[in-house]
């Protein structure tokens, strides 16, 4: 059987760090798969190789058996996989709907020679991709937040929409960094409760987090990274009981 992400023998280097080394796993459809490492263990840059916004040295990133080797960001979004990213890269001063808009793929007739020659076509065409914008909104609970500016949601609600960005995409893979940092209480509970929700709908998340309690409560999957390569795989349970792992991660018991 065919894996739906296959990462083989990843390796990449910034001068004299190794950022990946040997670095192979897959990823099972409509599962949530948790990365986990102490910081600088290369989950980001796993991040960056397999959404094309970083050139492996060697190795190879397989979608649905497709490969996505030399492809740009947006050829790896038209093949079905979107991705957050940790500083958030949200308009501060573009509205929430405007965010969601910009996240959506461009179809034809609605550039300027669109407009000119089938204005009705680019008028309904835009109406669409408005009520298309709500309903992400509304998905994630922020119908009512549409018309503030970003900079004036909480940052609770920021994390709320990036992840509406990349739902508007389309993707059924969603690689999600850190979507649950800096939250806590109600919020923390929102992102979680959404995470679940979107894994029933069908989609597979690919999710880097570092809080062991999110990641017990939330992945069915665990990859432990260290030093740029996979040193463990297995149940939440499994990795978390290793003594092994929580010494490199924590110095000390998870």
């Amino acid at each position: 059987m065919t894996a739906y992400l296959q990462v083989t023998g990843l390796n990449k280097r910034f001068g004299g760090l190794q950022a990946l080394r040997d670095c192979s796993f897959t990823v099972g459809q409509g599962r949530i798969t948790c990365l986990v490492g102490p910081n600088g263990a290369g989950k980001t840059t796993i991040f960056n190789a397999i959404t094309g916004f970083l050139v492996p040295d060697t190795g190879h990133v397989e979608f649905q058996g497709r490969s996505l080797d030399g492809q740009s960001p947006q050829q790896i979004v038209h093949h079905g996989i979107a991705r957050t990213f940790q500083n958030l890269r949200l308009f501060a001063d573009l509205t929430a709907r405007d965010n969601v808009l910009a996240g959506m793929q461009d179809h034809v007739g609605e550039g300027p020679l669109g407009a000119i020659f089938r204005p009705f076509h680019t008028a309904r065409a835009l109406a669409a991709k408005q009520d298309a914008a709500m309903a992400v909104l509304a998905h994630v609970g922020l119908q009512d937040r549409a018309s503030a500016l970003v900079r004036n949601l909480s940052y609770g609600e920021q994390k709320l929409l990036c992840i509406a960005r990349i739902l508007a995409t389309g993707a059924e893979l969603l690689l999600l960094d850190e979507p649950t940092s800096g939250l806590s209480g109600a919020a923390l509970t929102e992102v979680m409760a959404l995470l679940r929700r979107l894994q029933a709908e069908g989609k597979t998340l690919l999710v880097v987090e570092h809080n062991t309690r999110v990641v017990q409560q939330i992945a069915d999957d665990v990859l432990f990274l260290h030093h740029g390569h996979l040193l463990a795989h297995g149940s939440p349970a499994e990795i978390i009981a290793d003594p092994k792992l929580a010494e490199i991660y924590f110095g000390g018991t998870l």
